[in-house]
């Protein structure tokens, strides 16, 4: 809820072309990307990305607030199929550099992502009848 509009639709295309990376975009990251919507207010709406491009998508996010709180929330994203595949890492390290984040915290956000999808994984199984 931290992102201005502009940055959570912004954010939608982002989350929406990584979770599609690997040629899979499966039950678990649906879930994840429907969460995210929910908690923006927005409709998690299937965007057209074959004109996606990804350095023009991340100048939308202008804060270094607003950066770090999408780049949280896609590592929870990369990590919650337990595949941090080759063609994740490479577009995570494009964003890092764009936003200018050094290795630490990149690898504490990545721990972080690790961690939350975790525990996402560990409610769904207490919330479920």
């Amino acid at each position: 809820m931290k992102l201005k509009s502009e940055e959570k639709f912004a954010f939608l295309q982002l989350v929406q072309y990584v979770a599609k990376l690997d040629g899979e975009y499966g039950m678990k990251e649906r879930e994840i990307v429907d969460e995210y919507c929910t908690e923006m207010g927005i409709e998690n709406l299937e965007l057209d990305l074959s004109h996606f491009v990804l350095e023009d998508i991340l100048t939308v996010f202008k804060s270094s607030q607003s950066q770090k709180i999408a780049l949280l929330a896609l590592m929870v994203l990369v990590h919650i199929d337990d595949r941090f595949g080759i063609d994740e890492h490479k577009i995570v390290n494009k964003i890092v550099q764009q936003f200018n984040l050094n290795e630490k915290e990149t690898h504490l956000f990545s721990m972080w992502g690790k961690m939350g999808s975790a525990l996402y994984e560990q409610a769904l199984v207490f919330t479920q009848k």
